[in-house]
């Protein structure tokens, strides 16, 4: 499959896509797709999807998406057709965001994840990014780097407070954006909740969407 993932500069309207694979738990979090869609709305102009998208990792249908989502607490272990649509789906353009739902670097999507990574591009492809990424700007700006995480103060996994994100980088983008964070379950919240935070927590989601949708 050589086919260019079509991003379109912004036209056409953004769809939240989820990779459902055939190992682990990738259902995690499911309230958060419509609280990052909410935010999507709410703060930019660009045209949106109000369901998301659940897209098999073993089907072509992944190349339709030029944004996925990734997700899980458990072993993550591709059948060679799912590694094959990743890479592939990856070198033709298409964008990746990988959360850790366990937030633990040592934890078994973080070991698995990383190494079917390793598998695929080649041995430690994924890189902590800069903090003056242009991906902390490409909307909202977050002049330290990535957002500290409920999940992170409350010590829940590893108990580290992760100052950084890796990527996997091709051609000057990030491909594969990877966090250890837990964004998904710090997002994963009724959307009309929101306004009782002091800060909308989902902003950084909106840079990642917005970067992601930019090349």
């Amino acid at each position: 499959m050589n086919k260019k993932i079509n991003k379109n500069n912004l036209a056409s309207a953004f769809e939240f896509t989820r990779l459902q694979y055939n190992s682990g738990d990738w259902d995690t979090d499911q309230r958060m797709p419509s609280n990052l869609l909410n935010s999507l709305i709410e703060y930019t102009s660009l045209k949106v999807i109000t369901e998301e998208r659940i897209t098999p990792l073993n089907s072509t249908d992944i190349f339709e998406s030029p944004f996925c989502y990734i997700s899980g607490h458990k072993l993550v272990q591709f059948s060679d057709k799912e590694r094959s649509n990743f890479e592939q789906y990856v070198l033709n353009g298409g964008f990746v965001f990988a959360d850790d739902c366990n937030h633990d670097i040592d934890g078994l999507f973080a070991q698995s994840f990383e190494h079917q990574m390793d598998l695929i591009f080649g041995k430690q492809i994924l890189k902590k990014i800069p903090n003056n990424h242009d991906i902390y700007h490409s909307f909202f700006h977050f002049d330290e780097g990535p957002p500290t995480t409920s999940i992170e103060l409350n010590g829940w996994g590893d108990d580290i407070v992760h100052d950084y994100l890796k990527a996997i980088e091709i051609d000057g983008r990030i491909a594969v954006l990877y966090s250890n964070k837990d964004y998904g379950c710090e997002w994963d919240y009724d959307y009309r909740n929101k306004r009782w935070l002091a800060e909308d927590n989902t902003k950084f989601g909106v840079n990642i969407v917005m970067y992601a949708m930019s090349f």
